[in-house]
């Protein structure tokens, strides 16, 4: 296994890495209201912490959505909580002429599921040096990531995590088939698995998307059974509140005992 360190944070080692956060960023207080809980909790758990948010959400399902406070605002907000809480920060890259603005800021760069096989964007991203996140498309199988995973690789770069978030599954639904994790963790590099993207319904409320939220701590314990390296997990205050992915969102107050609970099968798998 290729160990991905991004600061003290170690992708692949004993303890699963927790990437949260709000799906978008909404303004620089909440931000780092929910980062300050998340280092609590996570240092409470004993596990690492990789605060995420998007600036940009450029695949919303409608065009009159919240997309975020865009690309400059976004990354000062993301400093903001870096400086603050000395905790590294991840977000989503869209085109190849963000990527030298964001890496400025950013300790990983994350390539959206929808956007998982654009050479270009994947090459730039890589080419940074920087830990690049490439999340598993929900129309791709587990072994496709392997083609991928050489486009990243290509620059020298193999500070490479990849991410499932679900597959597609008829209209308006998702489902995990967790013989995908093991099967892309054979390639060698550290694998995530997204819970609370993999509950979503695409487009499942019309002009929205749609979730079932209940599901996420099932599936949590699923993908630690199998041995992932980490957990991705949205989350906020009050996710009927939030401009984005509410239905699928983790209200923060919930999330402790998720994390007891991950750590507990992590440590009875991996045998620590």
């Amino acid at each position: 296994m290729n160990v991905v360190s991004v600061g003290d944070v170690k992708f692949g080692g004993a303890l699963p890495v927790i990437i949260a956060g709000p799906c978008v960023l909404e303004d620089e207080l909440s931000a780092l209201n929910i980062a300050e809980r998340l280092v609590d909790i996570c240092a409470e758990a004993g596990l690492p912490l990789i605060f995420k948010a998007s600036y940009d959400k450029a695949n919303r399902t409608s065009v009159a959505a919240y997309r975020g406070p865009g690309l400059k605002k976004g990354l000062q907000i993301l400093k903001k909580v870096k400086e603050t809480f000395n905790i590294p920060v991840v977000s989503d890259v869209h085109e190849a002429g963000e990527v030298d603005q964001a890496a400025e800021v950013l300790d990983i760069l994350q390539i959206p599921a929808f956007l998982c096989r654009q050479t270009d964007l994947i090459l730039k991203a890589a080419a940074t040096g920087l830990a690049v996140n490439i999340k598993k498309g929900q129309f791709l199988a587990p072994n496709d990531v392997g083609n991928i995973i050489n486009k990243a690789i290509s620059t020298g770069n193999k500070n490479i995590i990849i991410t499932e978030r679900g597959t597609s599954f008829g209209y308006n639904n998702l489902v995990v088939d967790f013989r995908s994790l093991p099967i892309m963790r054979d390639y060698g590099y550290p694998v995530i698995f997204d819970a609370t993207h993999s509950v979503q319904r695409p487009g499942g409320g019309g002009d929205k998307t749609s979730g079932d939220s209940q599901f996420v701590p099932y599936l949590v314990r699923g993908a630690m059974a199998v041995g992932c390296d980490g957990l991705f997990l949205e989350v906020h205050p009050d996710p009927s509140k939030s401009p984005s992915d509410g239905p699928n969102m983790i209200r923060l107050d919930d999330l402790a005992a998720i994390l007891k609970q991950a750590k507990e099968i992590n440590q009875l798998v991996k045998g620590k």
